[in-house]
């Protein structure tokens, strides 16, 4: 097991949005706050070593949410650039792991999350989401991945490298991602 308080949360909030058109989706209210507050709000006791928002150029401001905040210059780079970006940002405070979560994944839970560190095993520990069938964030990554993570290219991220963790199954309405306006009516009407 990994404390909380040994591990960075990165929470990447860079992503282009393309198939979601010109608005901004973590602006997007639902339940009565922007979409890319819910995962802060969730997380907000998770007493993390730090917390690193990776951003380009949404309005929201995660650093009056205690966020460190780390720009992303060049998104259309991908998911990997953004990486890259927070993981470094975290080594700075010499975490044991980093748990990297989706600003666009409004239903993740502080109860996943400590999941995650519970099933984490020393530096070698590499442990994602799942909904049972596709592993996905949020993820932890012990700090021996950490070289693997700062290489990270495209828009894959780290999708290879979390298929072969540990995958700690969650409820699929945890997991749901945002990313077309259709996900955003299904999120607010189902």
């Amino acid at each position: 097991m990994i404390r909380a308080e040994r591990a960075a949360l990165v929470l990447l909030a860079a992503g282009r949005s393309r198939r979601f058109g010109d608005a901004d989706k973590l602006t997007m209210p639902w339940r009565g706050r922007p979409l890319g507050l819910h995962a802060v709000a969730a997380l907000a006791a998770v007493p993390f070593a730090a917390r690193i928002a990776v951003v380009a150029d949404t309005a929201l401001d995660f650093a009056d949410h205690g966020y460190r905040i780390v720009t992303n210059d060049d998104p259309a780079a991908g998911m990997g650039r953004s990486l890259r970006l927070g993981v470094a940002a975290a080594m700075h405070g010499d975490p044991d792991a980093v748990i990297v979560a989706l600003a666009d994944m409004p239903r993740i839970t502080a109860t996943q999350i400590h999941r995650l560190l519970d099933h984490a095993d020393g530096d070698t520990a590499l442990v994602a989401s799942s909904d049972g069938v596709t592993p996905c964030p949020p993820a932890l990554f012990g700090r021996e991945h950490f070289a693997a993570l700062r290489a990270a290219a495209g828009d894959r991220g780290a999708r290879d490298l979390i298929r072969r963790g540990h995958h700690v199954v969650a409820p699929s309405a945890e997991l749901i991602d945002i990313d077309t306006p259709e996900d955003l009516d299904r999120l607010i009407h189902g």
